[in-house]
């Protein structure tokens, strides 16, 4: 990277086209606000921000040739973005490679820990793990697991069966599509045979548009067999049909009616510079988060170098619009706090529970006795 000139150049790479752009393009407005708030601010280390944007196209490969561009290329000082764990596998490689670092900000599957990777969206513990203690403590005795047919939700529903045999749930089916898929009559018909208490929802991008849409076709309701989600957040519920999504349920770290006076702030920047019909959510106030993080990192190594960054990122804090966020240091990922929210009906997402204080990410499921086994399958 070069660092002689009074600005540094930070790269995002987001699927601003393709299937995925439904989630991504707001993840990337997010980073751009971030990045003209530094630069306002005075900058990193006093340096101005120079920003390079790729477009992902909802492809793994392209996601690791424009990391590649952008790191070798451009010469940035770190790159962020990713949304599917297909492409940040396919980035993994590359930034390693390069020793440089990538800001992953999309809640994943976990069994992942990289020195060139700093995850600050949640892991399994701080998302899948709570919404499961949440469905079974509202009395679901049975699961039918929908997902997209990728990493993050095969890996996401091996965890989820293991936690359900050790709580005596029953998994009532299970069926992926693959990603940008758009008939799902015949899953939706199997959902509605199987007549389990709840769905556990693994399905990214537009496919969760004809899924829901089908689901509410077959008769389905959230009172009847209510849905929990782990990739729907605001920005999707206008593309899905709010008449589709009410009453549904969703896991995450942060909602746009968390009530925080750094979320009242972020919300009404965010919508100032996009427009007042814009909506905040997860990925993106974890993007959000990152570039303000790794501002952080930065100062206190006085240095971009990426081994210095990584030196000094153990214990650095934000006031995140969701709340305080820590970076632990030997994992790279952040402690935060866990929500569940259902979608109301003036589109927006409201907690139902959440766990009062920020848990400590746990990727490999280390403290859980019935995940033993998972991280080596």
């Amino acid at each position: 990277m070069d660092t002689s000139s009074d600005s540094v150049k930070v790269g995002f790479v987001n699927s601003l086209s393709g299937t995925m752009a439904i989630s991504e393009q707001t993840v990337h407005d997010s980073l751009q606000l971030a990045a003209e708030q530094i630069n306002d601010s005075g900058g990193v280390l006093g340096k101005q921000l120079d920003v390079v944007s790729e477009d992902g196209a909802s492809e793994p490969t392209v996601f690791a040739e424009k990391a590649g561009k952008l790191i070798s290329d451009d010469c940035v000082a770190a790159v962020f973005g990713g949304w599917t764990s297909s492409s940040r596998k396919a980035m993994l490689p590359v930034v390693e490679g390069a020793n440089s670092l990538l800001f992953y900000p999309v809640q994943y599957e976990g069994l992942e820990a990289s020195d060139n990777i700093f995850y600050t969206g949640a892991t399994t513990n701080q998302q899948i793990v709570p919404a499961l203690d949440y469905l079974a403590e509202q009395g679901t005795e049975s699961l039918f697991l929908v997902g997209s047919d990728y990493v993050f939700p095969r890996t996401a529903n091996k965890i989820i069966k293991q936690y359900a045999k050790a709580h005596d749930i029953e998994i009532a089916g299970e069926q992926y599509a693959p990603l940008g898929h758009t008939d799902f009559s015949t899953i939706s018909n199997k959902v509605k045979a199987a007549g389990a208490d709840a769905v556990f929802n693994t399905l990214n991008g537009d496919s969760n548009v004809a899924f829901f849409k089908e689901y509410r076709n077959s008769g389905l309701t959230a009172d009847d067999m209510p849905v929990m989600s782990v990739s729907i957040a605001e920005e999707e519920v206008d593309g899905i049909g709010l008449r589709n999504l009410e009453g549904q349920l969703t896991a995450w770290n942060y909602y746009q009616t968390v009530d925080t006076p750094e979320n009242e702030k972020f919300v009404e920047a965010f919508r100032s510079e996009y427009g007042d019909d814009r909506v905040t959510s997860d990925p993106m106030e974890a993007a959000y988060t990152s570039l303000y993080l790794w501002k952080e990192m930065v100062e206190k190594a006085e240095s971009f170098a990426t081994d210095d960054v990584r030196e000094a990122a153990g214990g650095v804090t934000f006031d995140a619009p969701e709340g305080t966020v820590t970076v632990n240091g030997d994992n790279q990922h952040i402690a935060k706090t866990s929500r569940v929210g259902a979608v109301g009906d003036d589109g927006l997402i409201h907690t139902v529970w959440d766990s009062g204080e920020p848990i400590e990410p746990d990727p490999f499921l280390e403290s859980y006795d019935w995940a033993e086994g998972l991280s080596a399958g």
